[in-house]
């Protein structure tokens, strides 16, 4: 019964995850037919799955020919990513491979198989590494829709917007994912940060130094907010409406997980998702700019009332954040989320107490279906 008390409380997302179930999530993500592939792109496909959960299911949001060209070009951009970031490969080995790798993509045979399975890395430049990872990506994707004319000149043009939406997701995982790293024996936080709070960054983990972590946390948090304009100009550019669906997702995400993250401790304990439901009704919502900046504003709203007097960048926080605000509601008008007309509670309240068995029944597989923030 708390189960049931705990979405109950929230009968948007349940309504939302009982509708996308039932088929209604094709609308946001259409499915794939997989008999209509040739061979060669159900390999790129399953790699891509086994690669990023999250942006497989993503990807399902454009459309025919771009839905493969994006495919293949994110496959391309991870293995160089992977090579990157491997730090068992010597550079001696690494810099000539990532310059000639262009060319191994002609060589079916072509394998790198002396890499170790741990490695660690700190970061110095932590905006530059976030560039390489997945900036690069975004201006990539960038220039390929409007090279296939979907969308204007200036979306392909413009790289530091298009570098920004990459780098919000990318700084977002990398504040998420902090405990999981460490257990991994990876480091992505950037000294340049957390060494101002601890003299290793796996002291963070560290039950007495819990208050100084969130503080170290929720300066990376700020920090990441300062791309949200950036996110916002290029979504607003953007005319195709599977190209939209495509890039949005992907951001509100990482606005919801970050409002998850700010000042939570359970970061540095175990593992914090923003719910569901939650993720399920992001899909449903973000179809438009509007529609998007009525949640940026929503969950920054929820930073903004969770930022402690006495934390050191708790002014740099409500700078951001008003500023934030400002472009997404220059009116000053709040559009809600959280009106709900007597039949449709009444609905949901139904549907609720008539699948409750089915739903936590298919929670699991659920899950790996529509967490697009989980990679």
């Amino acid at each position: 019964m708390e189960r049931v008390g705990k979405w109950l409380g929230r009968p948007r997302e349940l309504y939302n995850l009982l509708w996308f179930k039932m088929g209604g999530g094709a609308a946001v993500m259409p499915p794939l037919d997989q008999d209509a592939l040739s061979d060669r792109l159900k390999i790129c496909y399953r790699y891509l799955n086994q690669t990023s959960r999250s942006f497989a299911a993503v990807i399902q949001a454009l459309d025919g020919e771009l839905r493969h060209a994006v495919c293949i070009l994110y496959l391309v951009l991870r293995a160089l990513d992977t090579v990157e970031d491997d730090m068992t490969i010597s550079l001696e080995t690494k810099v000539p491979m990532l310059h000639d790798f262009h060319s191994y993509l002609y060589q079916p045979d072509w394998r790198y198989m002396e890499s170790k399975e741990k490695y660690k890395q700190v970061l110095e430049d932590f905006p530059t590494y976030c560039h390489y990872v997945v900036g690069l990506v975004g201006i990539g994707l960038s220039r390929l829709f409007s090279v296939l004319e979907l969308e204007d000149p200036i979306i392909g043009r413009d790289t530091e917007l298009a570098n920004s939406m990459g780098v919000f997701i990318e700084k977002t995982i990398i504040i998420r994912d902090y405990l999981e790293d460490q257990l991994a024996g990876r480091e992505f936080w950037p000294r340049e940060v957390w060494s101002r709070y601890a003299k290793k960054l796996s002291d963070l983990a560290k039950p007495e130094n819990i208050d100084v972590a969130v503080q170290c946390m929720n300066e990376l948090i700020t920090n990441a907010l300062h791309h949200i304009p950036h996110v916002l100009t290029y979504l607003s550019r953007l005319k195709t409406q599977s190209v939209f669906n495509f890039c949005a997702i992907p951001q509100v995400m990482a606005i919801a997980t970050l409002a998850a993250c700010y000042n939570n401790k359970q970061v540095f304990r175990g593992v914090v998702k923003i719910r569901k439901g939650q993720a399920v009704t992001l899909m449903m919502d973000a179809t438009n700019i509007q529609a998007v900046k009525s949640i940026m504003y929503q969950y920054v709203e929820e930073i903004y009332r969770k930022i402690p007097s006495a934390d050191p960048s708790s002014n740099k926080t409500q700078r951001i954040i008003v500023s934030i605000q400002t472009l997404c509601l220059p009116s000053g008008t709040v559009v809600s989320h959280n009106h709900y007309s007597p039949i449709y509670l009444s609905c949901t309240v139904l549907l609720a107490a008539l699948s409750w068995q089915y739903l936590s029944a298919m929670s699991e597989a659920l899950e790996e279906d529509v967490q697009a923030n989980g990679n």
